[in-house]
């Protein structure tokens, strides 16, 4: 098997939204976003699919010294032998791929956020930086379409963890800031229970406006002239802002489900943004 032919196969493997928005990019970009987004999913699934935490640890230790060596010209995995022909082309950069291994390391060592901001950090080296690169890959003109990229990136992340509540607490995780559980009266053991509650959905309601804010303010910062460019973006914005609009009708019942989109439904809403350019 070819390093192409691994991250194709993990990148379909996955499932994820995210696929849907590469199938409309020319080849060239569809290889660099398809390595890059394999080598997220590797990282990512140490932490999900690692028991112990002290053999994640050594293993996205491992995943540092492979990104610093490939940077100096020695890849030894499939996935950084398909990215780094690559690299130079789209301005993907070292301090990305470690950011988003160090964001898979605060999993390791954090459960809990105390705060929405202290969340923020987390979310800027999961989400925000794989937004920065993929607003490169794309194709950007304009500074501000990073920013824009930050915002969205955020968003999604967001919608992830709205989606992944019931989830993620299973795995001993509750993304969700201890003060605003505070706020709204919920505690942990409800959250692990799959205890539903007029304070719960309050709670739930309060993170998807948050939600949905950032979406409107990402769409407001994507420049015009590269919105052509960035309608993989795009699609992903509407793919999981219908997700998240899925949520609310729901109630919020994603304590003891995973609710989500038909693939079907992601591939026609991707392609509504590649004909009409908006969402």
């Amino acid at each position: 098997m070819t390093p192409q032919d691994y991250v194709q196969q993990k990148a379909a493997a996955s499932g994820s939204s995210f696929y849907y928005a590469f199938l409309f990019l020319p080849k060239p970009r569809r290889a660099a976003i398809t390595a890059f987004y394999a080598f997220c999913r590797e990282v990512d699934d140490v932490v999900d699919d690692t028991v112990d935490a002290g053999v994640a640890g050594t293993k996205l230790a491992w995943w540092q010294s492979e990104v610093s060596q490939s940077f100096a010209g020695q890849p030894s995995h499939p996935v950084m032998k398909a990215l780094m022909p690559l690299a130079a082309d789209y301005r993907i950069e070292q301090r990305h791929l470690q950011a988003v291994i160090e964001g898979c390391q605060m999993d390791l060592a954090q459960t809990r956020y105390l705060d929405y901001p202290g969340l923020q950090r987390y979310c800027h080296l999961v989400a925000g930086i794989v937004g920065e690169v993929a607003a490169n890959i794309f194709g950007q003109t304009q500074a501000q379409t990073t920013l824009y990229a930050h915002k969205l990136g955020q968003a999604l992340q967001l919608t992830n963890i709205i989606r992944d509540v019931g989830e993620d607490a299973l795995r001993g995780r509750i993304y969700l800031p201890v003060n605003e559980l505070q706020q709204f009266d919920v505690k942990a053991h409800e959250i692990l229970k799959q205890t539903y509650s007029d304070r719960f959905t309050a709670l739930m309601k309060f993170q998807a406006q948050r939600a949905q804010g950032l979406y409107d303010e990402a769409l407001a910062l994507l420049p015009a002239a590269d919105r052509r460019a960035q309608k993989p973006g795009l699609m992903m914005a509407s793919i999981y802002r219908a997700l998240l609009t899925e949520i609310e009708r729901d109630n919020f019942q994603v304590l003891h489900q995973r609710v989500s989109l038909t693939p079907l439904r992601k591939l026609w809403l991707a392609w509504k943004v590649q004909a009409l350019g908006r969402i």
